[in-house]
């Protein structure tokens, strides 16, 4: 794979089964260097066989919800440069409309039971920010006055200005005549309302300064995720409140300062509510390590039990109503395998070759988003896996991904570190890049990687495993460096380093760099210096000071604290201030609006190394935030890939 081809690259959206159990809707997205956008429309899969169908023609249509009913299908629709807005058409085909005009677009939506409603949130600007007063811009807006936590959010901004609500509208017939606009006399006789009348009328159900998320209907009533209890600001916790559109305050469900705090939107299953959610512990923010599970409780409230080992079950994406239980996905050694729940907490377990990325479910038929080696995601049947779309055929075809091998290593104490091998084809030896991902309680998976993939095609051996800190490993693993970041995880990943330097054919070990961001620039930052095996570094969106991170980064009034547990050791484990001990020529590579690792982090970290005399550089993309290498503008991704291939190829040539 080569930078230039990201088109390639398609993802599907969560699956949206038909009731009957026919067919399935996936939202098709690719990275467009030609639009430098992300475009994509849905399609149309047969259950039992037949050749997938693309269903509409938008500029960025995903998230395709289908109406209980079976006959409409929902979706979020963008034009180029606009926000996302609820869009319907006819299950059956037809045009669709476009039936929301939220000013900051619309970020998650639901049918009611009886498909006659949609539940939407949409976020709404304050008065006079956002471009809801002609001719004051951004910077000539009033000033913020700031009084709490949680006030800013990566790649949203700030939010206590742009709260997101509810909002309930009715579903309009698809199929009816649709409004038309004054024109001409008219036009001139009408009042603004008269013009403006083009779309149903939304009803807003909260307000508040908070924010709702997550909306499911409970019979003729809206569940939504928030954070209203008293002392919020102070804590991570969230809960369940339940929402009447005939008006009224909202009912309380859960109570997270005693249970859980809820982490995805619930399903209804008979008289119970499931839902996936997190043990924050007494304080309401020890979150980390920790493995999310299914929850379920009455419908009408009450006390909620967890369903799925907290020690060994990792639940990573949203429920799915199956028949009398739910889909979830349990992440396993860093791939998702699909499983179902009943009410009693029994368990089904289907493990395809690949990771799950998603799950659907509807008239008796269930199906997966896999991943593989060769695709970033195709549609499967469960159980039998049987694999019903090639979204990928033009990867496999141009790109020719090279396919990951499993390697088990042991540290210096016994302790396993699992991970994979991309070995490009051909003879060796091959210059060896080691990874290091993110988090830290995310992981690598066995399946296709953009990453890996793009540095196996420039001619590179890549290295990636979970140390202990990785999610998917138990939650022991997960939790093994709290207080101790640099300690157990450096130890990890030079164990498998070294374990594959030594029993993988064609690995050259004298021609070793190493790559990491968020929490893996962390680990690099703090692996080049106290090791000077390294012919060179680049430090990507890196965690690099503690302290300075607390009252700069989004999550920073609460992350440094629970992982390092105080200052001193914030300190001792800052790879800014052993900074004077770097040798490596070091890429700093970061982005302008990053709010999670700030710029300043980066800046620092460069600066430092330059008055120490350390070959490094600089390279900062202005308008992405923490998500460049994974949802960034097309044409700045392929920037920052050719950005890496070029430092490799001065320091670690092939």
């Amino acid at each position: 794979m080569h930078p230039r081809q990201l088109d390639l690259l398609s993802s599907l959206s969560a699956p949206a089964v038909d009731p009957r159990g026919e067919y399935a809707v996936v939202a098709v997205t690719r990275p467009d260097l030609a639009a430098d956008a992300y475009v994509g429309q849905l399609w149309r899969v047969p259950l039992t066989g037949g050749t997938p169908v693309r269903l509409t023609r938008g500029f960025r249509d995903t998230n395709p919800r289908i109406s209980p009913d079976g006959g409409l299908i929902a979706f979020l629709r963008a034009q180029p440069g606009g926000r996302p807005q609820v869009a319907l058409v006819p299950a059956d085909g037809g045009e669709p409309m476009v039936i929301t005009d939220a000013k900051l677009g619309v970020s998650a939506f639901a049918f009611s039971p009886d498909s006659a409603r949609l539940a939407y949130i949409a976020a709404v600007p304050e008065d006079g920010r956002y471009g809801t007063l002609d001719g004051v811009g951004a910077g000539q807006e009033d000033p913020r006055r700031i009084t709490s936590y949680k006030y800013w959010h990566n790649g949203r901004g700030y939010t206590s200005d742009q709260r997101q609500h509810l909002f309930v509208v009715d579903v309009p017939d698809p199929r009816g005549e649709p409004p038309v606009a004054p024109a001409g006399r008219a036009a001139k006789g009408a009042d603004d309302a008269a013009k403006a009348n083009l779309l149903p009328t939304s009803s807003q159900l909260s307000s508040g300064d908070f924010d709702h998320d997550c909306p499911a209907w409970v019979g003729d009533q809206v569940v939504v995720i928030a954070a209203r209890h008293e002392g919020a600001d102070g804590d991570l916790r969230q809960d369940l409140y339940r929402f009447d559109p005939a008006g009224g305050d909202p009912v309380r469900l859960t109570d997270s300062a005693s249970g859980p705090s809820a982490a995805m939107a619930p399903v209804v299953v008979g008289d119970q509510l499931f839902f996936v959610a997190d043990d924050l512990g007494p304080g309401g923010r020890d979150f980390a390590g920790r493995n999310p599970g299914v929850w379920r409780m009455p419908v009408a409230g009450g006390t909620a039990v967890r369903l799925t080992d907290a020690d060994g079950v990792h639940v990573e994406a949203d429920l799915v109503a199956d028949g009398d239980g739910v889909l979830a996905i349990d992440l396993v050694r860093g791939d998702g395998v699909a499983i179902r729940l009943d009410a009693s907490g029994e368990t089904d377990r289907w493990v395809l070759p690949g990771s799950v990325k998603a799950v659907g479910a509807g008239g008796g038929a269930r199906v997966a988003v896999l991943a593989s080696a060769s695709s970033m995601g195709e549609l499967v049947r469960l159980p039998d896996g049987v694999v019903l779309t090639d979204f990928a055929a033009r990867l496999r075809g141009e790109a020719e991904p090279v396919a990951a091998e499993e390697l088990v290593a042991t540290a210096p104490d016994g302790y396993p570190v699992h991970g994979w091998v991309v070995r490009p084809a051909g003879d060796g030896p091959r210059p060896v890049v080691l990874m290091i991902h993110g988090g830290p309680f995310t992981a690598y998976s066995s399946t296709f990687f953009d990453e890996a993939q793009v540095l196996a095609g420039a001619g590179y051996a890549v290295l990636m495993c979970n140390p202990r800190g990785s999610a998917g490993y138990g939650q022991a693993h997960g939790r093994a460096i709290i207080g101790g970041f640099g300690d157990r995880d450096s130890v990890d990943v030079l164990a498998f380093l070294d374990h594959a330097l030594a029993t993988v054919d064609g690995l050259d070990a004298g021609r070793v760099g190493v790559m990491g961001g968020s929490y893996g620039g962390y680990l690099t930052a703090w692996l080049i210096a106290h090791e000077h095996r390294f012919a060179g570094a680049i430090v990507e969106r890196g965690y690099l000071d503690p302290q300075s991170f607390i009252g700069a980064s989004d999550i920073g009034w609460f992350f440094p604290q629970e992982y390092h547990l105080d200052r001193e050791r914030m300190d001792a484990q800052s790879p800014l201030l052993l900074v004077g001990q770097v040798r490596t020529p070091t890429l700093v590579l970061h982005s302008e609006d990053d709010l999670r690792c700030p710029l300043s982090q980066a800046v620092r970290y460069y600066t430092e190394l330059k008055l120490n005399g350390v070959d490094t550089e600089l390279l900062v993309f202005p308008g992405e935030n923490h998500e460049l290498s994974r949802s960034g503008t097309p044409v700045h991704r392929q920037q920052r890939f050719d950005a890496v291939l070029d430092w490799w190829s001065r320091h670690l040539p092939v």
